[in-house]
């Protein structure tokens, strides 16, 4: 029974993908597969460990108003975009704050770019190293940096259209790995699993950098625009439809992780994800399942590094006025990729630290930028091309999210509230 039902829900999932598909024409599904690819990253497999303290119902509570926060920015810079015709955030901030929003601008796209770049390097890394350790080829560390940045910041400087089709064949082996997985799992989770509660005051608050930081995408959204054009309809539909697969996708994973394990047992597994899948693998008949879920996180990280640097190259390439060849693309790439590349090879921890803070650079880009960057559009612009839904009091809600956003992290920093 248990494998008729499993069977008839991936059938169900995948045919709801494929009518959705078909819905879109290719550049569309392809940038919209970039934003979910992008937002996907290997952190999804450890969401349930950084949250088994939160319990079930705060946990989705959090995902869904994360996600919609996150949803309607993304069409705030959106609007501010296509009413100045200012792709780049900082060209924005420039062109309606002034030089002091530039600077700000300028400077948290680079902090939160070059950290997370540095961060998928080096855990990009140690993944490709040990793969050819199983496959019978010794590399070091730094070997392996050197041929993961290669091979994936190449793509990156041949085109966006290249990066695009790498990303939907990733994307797609990635989606059918976790169909499957989430097939097996489902069945077996318990529903009193899912009531937990959180375990301590302040601990609600805590969670909302963590889960924040896995709706980030944002930094992608000058690079799509300028493939797939100033259609707002499809532009909406795919930075709505590709940051809502991730959070159904996670919804699944945290039901499946947190139903089959159970808060405690989450919270024994001291936070490691070779604990978490250790103690799945033992209550799953499936031999492959270490395997599958090791070459999901391959695939995850993979992503999650072209999306980003992708928007990085752009956003240097716009910076540094490099031309469009193949000359001009080299040059970009050199900017976009050594520095992230040396700091994973020779500061791996410093850029841990970074990460901690990523949250703080990522609520000011993609919250308070797009909520002021409106505002003033709204103020000037006497026509407006495109008006997202909402009016001051959704702006006004979304400032608001994106202060206590800051503030909590800042707070967790000082110890002033408990850390996830």
């Amino acid at each position: 029974r248990h494998l008729a039902d499993t069977a008839t829900g991936t059938l169900f999932l995948l045919r709801s993908f494929s009518i959705w598909m078909d819905t879109m024409n290719t550049k569309t599904l392809g940038c919209t597969l970039l934003i979910a690819g992008t937002t996907i990253g290997a952190g999804m497999l450890a969401l349930p460990l950084a949250s088994s303290s939160l319990g079930g119902p705060a946990t989705l509570l959090l995902m869904v108003g994360l996600w919609a926060l996150m949803a309607f920015t993304a069409m705030l810079q959106v609007e501010a975009s296509l009413n100045t015709g200012k792709w780049y955030l900082h060209q924005l901030a420039d062109h309606l704050l002034g030089p002091w929003g530039k600077r700000i601008a300028s400077f948290c796209i680079l902090m939160l770019f070059y950290s997370l770049a540095s961060a998928y390097i080096s855990g990009g890394s140690s993944l490709l190293a040990q793969a050819l350790a199983d496959a019978g080829t010794t590399v070091s560390q730094e070997q392996a940096a050197w041929a993961f940045t290669l091979l994936f910041g190449g793509m990156v400087c041949v085109g966006t259209k290249q990066v695009d089709y790498l990303n939907r064949l990733m994307f797609t082996v990635k989606l059918v790995i976790m169909v499957g997985v989430l097939a097996l799992l489902l069945p077996r989770a318990e529903g009193q699993h899912l009531l937990s509660m959180p375990l301590g005051q302040g601990l609600l608050l805590a969670g909302l950098p963590v889960i924040f930081t896995s709706f980030g995408f944002h930094g992608s959204i000058p690079s799509v625009m300028l493939y797939l054009g100033d259609c707002p309809k499809q532009l909406r539909r795919v930075f709505v439809w590709g940051s809502a697969l991730p959070l159904i996708l996670y919804v699944l994973w945290q039901v499946a992780i947190l139903g089959l394990l159970g808060q405690q047992s989450l919270i024994q597994t001291g936070g490691a994800l070779d604990s978490l899948l250790a103690s799945v693998g033992n209550l799953v008949n499936w031999p492959a399942f270490n395997q599958a879920m090791h070459l999901f996180a391959d695939l995850a990280l993979a992503t999650s590094f072209l999306g980003v640097t992708l928007g990085l190259f752009d956003f240097m390439a716009k910076v540094t006025r490099r031309k469009d060849n193949w000359q001009g693309r080299s040059q970009t790439g050199m900017i976009t990729f050594v520095p992230p590349l040396l700091f994973a090879l020779y500061f791996p921890q410093g850029f841990i630290m970074a990460l901690g803070y990523a949250a703080i650079a990522l609520a000011v880009l993609a919250v308070l930028l797009p909520v002021a960057l409106v505002w003033q559009s709204r103020k000037q612009a006497a026509a407006h091309h495109y008006r997202v839904p909402g009016g001051v009091v959704a702006l006004g809600l979304a400032g608001a999210m994106g202060v206590l956003i800051v503030g909590v992290q800042v707070s967790v920093s000082l110890g002033m509230l408990p850390a996830l």
